[in-house]
C-alpha cells in the first residue's frame, strides 16, 4: 500500500502535464529536463498501475484517472499558496526578498533609479526583478508585486494607481518632415500582428495600410526603428522624451493614455517590506509621471 502513495512532486508533475498538454512544456514549467518528466510519469503510472495520460498527435490528454489527480493537485496547490501568503503576511521584518515583475521599457525608462534608491535605504531587502510583458499570476506567487500599465487592472488584486502614462507621435530628430504633415501622409512604424496595446491598435486604424512600412512587437524595437528613420510611431513620453534622437510631433494623445498600477495580492499588503516598497515606488513616481495621482484601493 505504501508503494502506491503519491508525493507532492508526483502530483506537481501530473498537474504540469495536464495544464500544458506536453512533456516539453511541463519540463519548462517544472524547470527540469524533458527526460526527467518522462521518467517521472512512467514511474508514477507503473506504481499506480493506471494510465494517466493518452498520448496523441496533439499532445498529452489526461484520462479520467489523470484528470482526477490533476484536479486534486490543483486544489492542494491553491491551499499551499494561500497558506504561504497568509504566513508571509505576518512577516513584519524590513528584510527579505521582494519579487517584482514589470516591463522592459518601464524598468529601463523609469524604475531602475527608483529601485536603486529603495535598496540604498533598505539594504536588507533583496529585489528580484522579472522582466516580462505577460501577466504574472500574483495569486500563485509568480511575483509579489507587479508594476504594470493597464486601464483594466485585475479586480482580484490590491491596486494602487500611481499616474497616467502619456503617449505621443515621435519621429527621428533629423527627419525633414515637420508637424504640418498629416498622420495619413506619414510612413509609420506599428505594433506586430498581435498588438499588445488595443487602444493604439484602434487609433492606427485611421492610418492607410500602405503607410505602415514596419511592424515590431517590441516597444524598444519600435523606438529604435524610429531612430533609424523608418517612420513615425506612437511611443510613451517617459521613454521617448529624454531621447535626443527623437522629436515629438504635437501634444500627447489623451485617448492613448494608460494608467500605471502597483499591484499586489491582498494577503501581502501588511507585510512590512511590501508596504514600504509600494509606498516608496508610489512616492518616487510622483515626480516622473505627469497627471494627478490617487491612492487606489489599498
Amino acid at each position: 500500500m505504501h508503494e502506491q502513495m503519491l508525493e507532492w512532486n508526483d502530483l506537481h508533475t501530473i498537474l504540469a502535464i495536464a495544464q500544458s498538454g506536453s512533456l516539453s512544456a511541463a519540463a519548462r514549467q517544472l524547470d527540469v529536463s524533458h527526460a526527467t518528466v518522462f521518467r517521472r510519469l512512467a514511474r508514477i503510472e507503473q506504481r499506480l498501475g493506471v494510465v494517466l495520460f493518452e498520448r496523441g498527435p496533439s499532445g498529452y490528454s489526461p484520462t479520467l484517472a489523470g484528470d482526477d489527480l490533476a484536479q486534486t493537485a490543483e486544489r492542494i496547490a491553491l491551499e499551499v499558496d494561500g497558506a504561504t501568503r497568509r504566513v508571509a503576511g505576518r512577516d513584519q521584518r524590513l528584510a527579505g526578498v521582494i519579487r517584482v515583475t514589470t516591463t522592459d521599457t518601464l524598468l529601463g525608462g523609469m524604475l531602475t533609479p527608483v529601485f536603486a534608491a529603495f535598496q540604498s535605504l533598505h539594504p536588507d531587502v533583496v529585489l528580484e526583478v522579472s522582466v516580462s510583458n505577460r501577466r504574472f499570476d500574483l495569486a500563485a506567487r509568480d511575483a509579489d508585486v507587479a508594476i504594470r500599465p493597464s486601464n483594466t487592472p485585475p479586480e482580484a488584486l490590491i491596486g494602487r494607481r500611481v499616474g497616467s502614462l502619456q503617449q505621443a507621435i515621435y519621429i527621428a530628430h533629423d527627419d525633414v518632415a515637420d508637424g504640418g504633415v498629416s498622420p495619413q501622409d506619414r510612413v509609420w512604424v506599428d505594433q506586430g500582428l498581435r498588438p499588445d496595446d488595443a487602444q493604439l491598435a484602434a487609433w492606427m486604424k485611421h492610418i492607410p495600410e500602405g503607410q505602415v512600412r514596419y511592424r515590431c512587437d517590441s516597444l524598444l524595437g519600435r523606438r529604435d526603428a524610429v531612430r533609424q528613420g523608418l517612420g513615425a510611431a506612437i511611443l510613451p513620453c517617459y521613454l521617448a522624451e529624454p531621447d535626443t534622437q527623437l522629436q515629438r510631433i504635437g501634444e500627447p494623445l489623451d485617448e492613448l493614455a494608460i494608467d500605471l498600477w502597483l499591484l499586489a495580492h491582498e494577503d501581502l499588503r501588511r507585510v512590512t517590506r511590501i508596504r514600504v516598497f509600494l509606498d516608496h515606488v508610489a512616492e518616487a513616481l510622483r515626480s516622473r509621471i505627469p497627471g494627478p495621482l490617487d491612492g487606489g484601493s489599498d
